[in-house]
């Protein structure tokens, strides 16, 4: 047979007698894969496999299991709205998981879940209230009313996201249990929430305190880290001149005594500058932070005397446009503390009289890397000086409402106001008065809210906190039991995820858990009469219990007395005195208005699913698996409660991925419509989930439709590999009870062609196999593709198939060959199942012989096709290096003569240590195409030798040098003549 012609097709001769007498392929498996309309008809036939008919993932679980269970816990996505191509990546990357281990032996219980408390959702029907003229409305109602109102519209619209992405999943082929995913919204995981918020209030380790925290304006409410996201925003950066209130005891401290202060003139009164980014907190300063260390210039700068770290004058001064500061004294920063100031625009706020305010302070955590030297501190409006506060007593004062405008407290000119709208104002009342050394506009990176994409703020609230600081019983904190879990505990796949999660260890503050909103699981913190809030483990443990059997809603719709029915106070130790002694009832107590952060309740999910689901076997579990973002999200909020309450990490292994993102760099979502309908539609699931396979995912992915078409490209290749072995197979029995049902196949010779196919098959699935198992998979998918367009298609395939077309129908030779391919195929299709699982099967039916409508059996309920053991001889790596330099020698008889045809020649090969003649004359010729390959162990070169001088065969086109006229008039090789029974 000519090699020119492709494997996929068959050889297209003249006009020729002898063509009805050839094995030509013949397949119900198609070229074109018609993925949009294929892919429902296989989802359909597995949707009714297994003993109990309930599908494929329930057939999975109901076979045995040689490598007993492997725990695979799903991390839930928001259930708001189309998925995006974020979650095409995420959720193929698991499915490869399930698919893959389940396939090696493992029983593989994998739950999908779902996100549906929480701002997101919330904040996505908020604006359709506001849109519909609804929230006008909602308003005027009675808080618990309207919260209960709000709370219906979110629960509707996370079922319909729920019903939405679940689909999508499914028709992403996908495999979980959807017949009974986890809810975050559902009693049973709200109740288990609850008892590890219990088991956290039993270790000490959650607290209610006033401390800043990120604060959402525009959703009123405080946020965690995880929740916000970092864009750039122009601000206006300020350096502002507070006037020292006695300018005597500055130049004391600076050591410039009344001779000195005459000699330079020094009459003006000495100003401490300081630089802030944030104009709008000024109105909230009550101190200025120095670093004793430091070195500080009394500076004679633009006619002004200012004070500021020496180290940062020049800098300040060139940015001030000042070209000669003048450096009056120097002085240590300690000899500046308790020095006293004077606000620029306003009197220490109300009810502070008597208290330290406008002082300076000292501070360790003021730098030189920016700024004065000199920091501005609002206690109620950051972090450090919220700390700095506690360590110098000052007061907490905190102007700005949960809107953003200020309040009666400050100037009448603010009041009212929102901050952002204030920063100009501000900025113009300091110049008018003098207090501004310089002003410009700037680009930074800043937080904004996840949702509103808005810009927040640090405020100070009453919230309640999880305290990764202090200890608790059996010693250590918990930051620092989540740093040696991350240091020895936990696989990290890639390896760098290990340093990125200490690193947010390291610097993260304790968790805020609280939230002002409606929609979500309410914390069953109860309030005194006398204003303060209680929750004890016993407490929140009846609030659970209640809320297994009735659910969250019923902390708005009933009071105290009967969520706390399961409390006996009487025997907790941790029992408010007042309700101890009588002086208080129940029915005095009232509701907390808080509810829990969403990364509380979807970090609890070890808990409420994997433990609640298992009677605890499932704890913990082998593998999670999300996106780079987790490592401050999911990963480390299940790791933080985990090891809170049961002291080990939730996870044995962590894999993480990047993020999908534009040609631009923009990470894809679902709010700038990046979603997978068009996607599915167009490529169909298993060229979607080819490409994702394909992915080096530990990275950041850019994607483009010309990738997509690429994939495409590439799976059709793959498909035509299979396409060509199956039609060569339908006159061999492979299904069940056939040749490669039951029984390996016999064992070719060492030498033949067949035992080189299986021994690079036998490398292949020892490849593929390990790659799945350690989570390489565009390893296997580079493997699998390498081994069609390689192995099979431009050698062995092509080799091959002139005996597969012309030799014998029974011919011993021929059936060695098919029952190699139908090993091999058999072997590639579950290879192929947990990336193309519809492909797959599909080419697995075929080649079993399996009825269309049959719902019994699938590719993906077997186990991985292994080794086959055939040992090739070893000889093989010389022969296709002899085949190499023999296409050599053909391609320039080509380029020099008129021969065309490779069945017009014959090809001498040099084999000076004989290693050749180890190998049949016939499989050499057919690896080059030729029709004849001799030896020559004097020969230093491979030659190219014209046979047209010989007849041809007209059933084969050789010329073989057996080819002579037959009794049937036709001019035939002895293979050719003994095939057709003539003479």
């Amino acid at each position: 047979m000519s090699s020119s012609a492709t494997v996929e097709g068959t050889p297209k001769p003249e006009k020729n007698r002898y063509k009805s007498t050839l094995n030509l392929p013949k397949t119900s498996f198609p070229m074109r894969a018609n993925l949009l309309q294929n892919e429902p008809a296989s989802r359909k036939r597995w949707s009714k496999l297994g003993a109990s008919k309930r599908g494929l993932y329930a057939a999975l679980r109901e076979r045995e299991h040689p490598k007993g269970r492997f725990v695979f816990h799903d991390g839930p996505p928001y259930a708001n709205g189309s998925l995006h191509l974020g979650h095409l990546m995420n959720k193929c990357l698991k499915d490869f998981v399930v698919r893959s281990k389940s396939m090696m032996g493992y029983d593989v219980p994998y739950v999908p879940g779902w996100d549906c408390h929480g701002l997101p959702i919330e904040h996505k029907v908020m604006q359709g209230l506001v849109e519909s003229g609804k929230a006008e409305k909602l308003a005027g109602l009675p808080d618990g009313t309207r919260k209960m109102a709000v709370r219906r519209e979110c629960e509707s619209s996370a079922k319909k996201a729920v019903k939405l992405q679940s689909a999508q999943m499914e028709q992403m082929l996908t495999l979980a249990d959807y017949a009974s995913p986890y809810l975050t919204m559902q009693k049973p995981y709200e109740g288990a929430v609850l008892e590890v918020l219990a088991g956290l209030l039993s270790r000490g380790l959650v607290y209610r305190a006033l401390k800043p925290v990120h604060w959402s304006i525009d959703n009123e409410t405080a946020l965690a880290e995880a929740e916000l996201e970092y864009e750039d925003r122009e601000d206006v950066s300020v350096f502002v001149d507070f006037e020292s209130s006695d300018a005597d005891a500055v130049y004391a401290a600076f050591g410039v005594d009344g001779e000195a202060r005459e000699s330079k003139e020094l009459h003006a009164r000495p100003s401490f500058m300081i630089w802030t980014t944030t104009p709008w907190t000024l109105p909230a300063n009550v101190a200025v932070a120095v670093n004793p260390d430091f070195e500080y210039a009394l500076v004679r700068l633009d006619g002004n005397v200012s004070v500021l770290a020496t180290e940062l004058l020049e800098r300040v001064a060139e940015q001030g446009g000042v070209e000669s500061p003048e450096v009056l004294a120097t002085a240590r920063g300690d000899a500046l503390v308790g020095l006293a100031y004077r606000h620029p625009f306003r009197d220490a706020p109300a009810g502070f009289e008597g208290k330290r305010v406008f002082e300076v302070v000292p501070a360790a955590y003021v730098t030189l890397e920016d700024g004065t030297g000199l920091v501005h501190t609002a206690p109620g409006h950051g972090a450090e000086d919220f700390m700095t506060g506690g360590q110098q007593d000052l007061p907490t004062y905190c102007p700005v409402l949960g809107d953003g405008t200020y309040d009666d407290s400050v100037p009448d000119w603010l009041s009212g106001q929102r901050i952002w709208e204030a920063n100009d104002e501000i900025v113009a009342r300091l110049r008018e008065s003098g207090h501004l050394f310089h002003g410009n506009r700037f680009m930074h990176s800043y937080p904004h809210d996840w949702r509103s994409k808005t810009p927040v703020i640090f405020r100070c609230t009453e919230q309640w906190f999880v305290s990764v600081e202090t200890g608790y019983a059996g010693g250590g904190s918990l930051r620092d039991r989540a740093l040696g879990a991350t240091r020895e505990g936990v696989r990290y796949v890639p390896e760098w995820g290990r340093n990125r999660m200490r690193g947010m260890l390291e610097s993260r503050p304790d968790w805020c858990i609280s939230r002002q909103r409606s929609w979500g699981l309410p914390i069953p913190a109860f309030v005194l009469p006398d204003g303060s809030s209680f929750m004890t483990e016993a407490s929140c443990r009846a609030v659970a219990t209640a809320f297994r059997e009735e659910g969250s809603d019923s902390w708005f719709e009933k009071d105290a007395e009967h969520l706390l029915r399961h409390w006996d106070f009487a025997s907790d130790a941790a029992c408010p005195d007042a309700l101890r002694d009588g002086s208080v009832g129940l029915a005095d107590l009232v509701k907390g208005g808080d509810i829990l952060d969403v990364w509380f309740e979807s970090g609890s999910s070890w808990n409420a699913v994997m433990r609640e689901r298992s009677g605890g076997a499932d704890f913990p579990i082998d593998l999670y698996l999300e996106g780079s973002d987790q490592h401050r999200g999911w990963f480390q909020l299940s790791l933080l409660p985990s090891l809170g309450v049961m002291e080990v990490p939730a996870f044995k292994t962590l894999l993480t991925h990047g993020f999908m993102v534009g040609k631009d760099g923009r990470k894809l979502s679902k709010s700038s419509g990046d979603t997978v309908e068009g996607l599915l539609k167009d490529y169909g699931a298993d060229v979607m989930r080819w490409w994702v396979s394909s992915l080096s995912y530990e990275n950041d992915v850019k994607v483009d439709r010309e990738f997509y078409d690429q994939a495409g490209e590439s799976y059709r290749k793959v498909r035509n590999t299979l396409r060509f072995m199956l039609s060569n197979l339908s006159d061999l029995d492979a299904g069940p009870g056939g040749t490669t049902g039951d029984g390996a196949p016999a064992s070719p010779p060492p030498a033949s062609i067949d035992a080189w196919a299986l021994g690079e098959y036998d490398r292949l699935a020892e490849t593929v196999v390990s790659a799945y198992d350690t989570y390489r998979f565009n390893a296997a998918h580079k493997a699998i593709y390498d081994f069609c367009n390689d192995a099979m298609s431009s050698v062995y395939l092509a080799a091959v198939k002139d005996r597969l077309y012309c030799d014998p129908v029974d011919g011993g030779r021929r059936r060695q060959t098919q029952t190699v391919l139908a090993r091999i195929a058999e072997g590639l299709c579950t290879l192929l199942a947990p990336l193309l699982p519809h492909t797959a099967d599909e080419a697995w039916r075929v080649l079993k012989g399996v009825e269309s409508k049959d719902a019994e059996h699938a590719v993906q309920l077997g186990l991985f096709v292994g080794p086959s053991g055939v040992e090739a001889d070893e000889g093989w790596a010389a022969v296709l290096e002899a085949r190499d330099a023999g296409l050599l020698a053909l391609e320039r008889a080509r380029g020099s003569s008129d021969l065309d045809n490779p069945l017009d020649a014959g090809v001498v090969l040099p084999d000076p240590g004989g290693v050749l003649a180890r190998f049949h004359p016939c499989d050499l010729a057919d690896l080059l195409g030729v029709s004849e390959v001799t030896l020559d162990p004097a020969a230093t070169d491979a030659a190219a030798v014209d046979l047209r001088g010989r007849d041809r065969c007209e059933r084969s086109w050789k010329r073989d040098g057996t080819v002579r006229a037959r009794s049937d008039g036709g001019m035939l090789s002895d293979r050719d003549a003994a095939a057709l029974g003539v003479a």
